[in-house]
């Protein structure tokens, strides 16, 4: 009896373990992972971390669903309630900012308001722009309530709360040395390797939603063949960043297409410093020589939209229709050149002046696709104006940035206006001394005017003053506004809620989702 008991004791442990191991094995299958390949999470993008508060790092904690900002932005580009739920100003310097009552952040912290003055205040700190952007004086809290100062009338500062930057996190939980950092978002960050990958997992505590993801991982894949590989092998179920021509590998009922138009402007910045480009028979004759529309319906295949101006057109009042750019125009480059000198004395096709070649150096680099296109398509159009175009395209453009004397007009992808509001743009890029003013472009008029977009509040008249600020630049041919980017990603047909969004931002959400294939 005693020897049946025990056999029946071993036979119940045994069914009891098995069940468990078939129990964690249902689980294990049950869980979902997914991986997305990106193109643009590499420290080239200056997307080194998901730290908002350190160059360009933010771009990745909103993309990838880590942080969250104050206020966010609609597809058209209009501001909504997201962590703060309403907001007023004054007329003047204070803003009173009122926070949800629910967030936590993934450390488990209630999220308040002197956590969100520590963040700020962190951020004012250690950010290179938000200082000038905000204007922020003095941050006080009381409860859920945020009562900020400027020290002067910033009618943008919403809207600059709202940039990749703003991102609220927990200062005291977050990692700043590794660059993880504690946020409010869907998704917490488990490990990090810059140029490598990014691998998050479900906050199982949010609070807007719950996450469908289990794993989570980002792969930086550079490279536009290796990327379409990649999703055609099943390796990544999403992709960001996909080459144009790998476009009708997916065109099928496996994969499906998430487009959206945005102000990702293409556009080349003319180098001041550099002799040949101080020469403004040089730069205007550039920008008439340049081909927009040829560049996007040729080499973009219709995936894009020829630019005018800093702002794609029907952007609010300030829209590229308001604005007149030099128009394509070949011949009347020629005659510009030759007026001012430029001849082809030796007959080879570019042009002379006191013995010296006609050569622009173009300095570009590989992780956006349209980018090696456009200066593809630049040198040979310049060609034919007579202008030898010299090719740089490298991902170690920073070191070329820093030496002036390396190149003459800089080619690069920024989104003009990630707010929806115009002022960012001027301010980053046109603005001496500023992060994006690659070119040392100087001008007093420019200046004045983006000082008064600054502390204009009336709206029709910062349009105004936005329409006078692009013409301003374009009538200097300090600036040749290419093209404008439609936002394609592609993930696989059992994927769902991969959207693409006129800001670039919101890439993973608590809605993200993918079923068994």
């Amino acid at each position: 009896m005693k020897r049946r008991k025990k056999i029946l004791s071993v036979s119940l442990a045994l069914c009891l373990a098995a069940g468990i191991a078939g129990g964690t094995r249902s689980e294990a299958a049950a869980e979902k992972k997914m991986v997305i390949g990106d193109t643009t999470f590499n420290s080239e993008n200056w997307e080194e971390t998901v730290d908002p508060h350190r160059t360009y790092n933010g771009w990745a904690c909103i993309r990838y669903g880590v942080g969250e900002t104050l206020v966010r932005y609609t597809d058209s580009m209009e501001l909504e309630p997201w962590l703060a739920k309403s907001w007023e100003n004054d007329g003047n310097l204070t803003w009173t900012i009122t926070l949800q009552d629910d967030v936590t952040f993934s450390s488990g912290r209630k999220m308040d308001g002197e956590a969100v003055k520590q963040c700020l205040d962190h951020l004012l700190e250690n950010h290179d722009r938000a200082p000038s952007d905000t204007k922020i004086a003095e941050i006080q809290a009381d409860g859920q309530v945020l009562t900020v100062t400027t020290t002067e009338p910033n009618p943008a500062l919403m809207n600059y709360l709202g940039d990749p930057y703003g991102c609220i996190i927990d200062v005291d939980a977050s990692d700043f040395e590794t660059g993880i950092v504690a946020g409010t978002g869907p998704y917490i960050v488990t490990d990090l390797k810059t140029d490598d990958h990014l691998t998050l997992t479900k906050n199982e505590n949010y609070w807007n939603g719950t996450p469908s993801i289990d794993e989570l991982t980002i792969r930086t894949i550079s490279d536009g063949d290796t990327l379409s590989a990649a999703l055609q092998a099943g390796d990544i179920d999403a992709a960001y960043g996909m080459a144009y021509e790998a476009y009708p590998n997916f065109e099928n009922d496996n994969y499906q297409f998430s487009s959206i138009q945005t102000s990702r402007a293409f556009f080349g910045s003319m180098n001041m410093e550099s002799t040949v480009m101080q020469d403004p028979a040089v730069r205007k004759a550039l920008a008439m020589g340049i081909d927009k529309e040829g560049f996007v319906a040729t080499l973009l295949e219709g995936h894009g939209v020829p630019a005018n101006g800093a702002f794609p057109d029907g952007f609010g009042t300030f829209g590229g229709e308001n604005v007149e750019a030099k128009p394509y125009d070949p011949e009347g480059a020629k005659t510009v050149l030759e007026e001012a000198g430029w001849t082809d004395e030796d007959g080879d096709g570019i042009r002379e002046k006191d013995g010296e070649k006609l050569v622009i150096r173009w300095l570009t680099y590989p992780s956006r696709q349209e980018l090696p296109l456009l200066a593809e398509s630049a040198q040979a159009a310049l060609k034919e104006i007579g202008m030898e175009v010299d090719i740089n395209c490298t991902a170690n453009r920073r070191e070329f940035l820093a030496d002036m004397s390396s190149w003459d007009i800089y080619a690069s992808a920024l989104v003009t206006a990630p707010s929806g509001d115009p002022q960012y743009f001027f301010t980053t890029s046109c603005l001496p001394g500023m992060d994006y003013n690659f070119g040392a472009y100087n001008n007093e008029e420019v200046n004045s005017l983006i000082e008064q977009l600054s502390t204009e509040f009336d709206t029709a008249k910062r349009g105004e003053l936005a329409v006078q600020l692009q013409q301003a630049i374009l009538d200097d041919d300090a600036y040749v506004f290419c093209s404008f980017l439609e936002m394609n990603m592609i993930s696989k047909s059992n994927v769902s809620n991969y959207t693409a969004h006129a800001c670039d931002y919101y890439q993973v959400t608590a809605d993200l989702d993918i079923s068994a294939s």
